[in-house]
């Protein structure tokens, strides 16, 4: 299987097991270095963050769902996303390079129609390939998943939702659709 179809189906995974909608923003961190075997950082790889990215993005953008690339460490792991996503947020002007921002988030800039950059977001889910650290841009309360698949090339996968948190103490109930 190919690195795109790996992200495609991982992709596909996180939609269906985080029950994600039209309009749900998804944050993916991805390191192409570790997709291709080496250590993070070291080796950036511009035409293995299109694949993935295209991947990942038929998907989501199929289903109304957008998807925000977070930028490396070099970047203040800004965000990278259609304006339309963050209208209101503030935006900060910086456009990814391969070795300052990551190829992924380079590879989003490029396709996206109205690419914007942000220092943080509060996504729905996420995929973070290569132990990028996606936390940091995910809505409280994170809920790990286990998808069925585990790596993309090279990289360990990890994938999370969110839901919204309980209050109320032992008498309240909660709504089942929101767990």
């Amino acid at each position: 299987m190919t690195v795109k179809e790996q992200a495609s189906l991982a992709a596909f995974q996180l939609v269906e097991a985080a029950k994600l909608n039209k309009g749900d923003l998804v944050i993916v961190g991805c390191s192409t270095s570790e997709v291709v075997g080496s250590k993070i950082g070291t080796d950036s790889q511009p035409q293995v963050a299109k694949e993935l990215f295209d991947g990942i993005y038929e998907v989501l953008n199929g289903k109304g769902i957008y998807l925000a690339a977070q930028c490396c460490e070099h970047l203040n792991r800004a965000v990278i996303v259609e304006a339309e996503a963050v209208k209101g947020c503030d935006i900060v002007n910086v456009v990814p390079q391969p070795k300052a921002g990551g190829s992924f988030a380079t590879a989003a800039y490029a396709a996206f129609e109205h690419p914007v950059a942000v220092e943080e977001i509060k996504a729905d889910a996420g995929l973070d390939i290569g132990g990028t650290l996606i936390g940091m841009h995910l809505k409280k309360v994170a809920v790990p998943l286990r998808l069925e698949i585990k790596k993309i090339g090279e990289a360990s996968l990890a994938a999370a939702r969110t839901r919204p948190k309980f209050i109320g103490g032992a008498r309240a109930q909660y709504d089942e659709n929101l767990l």
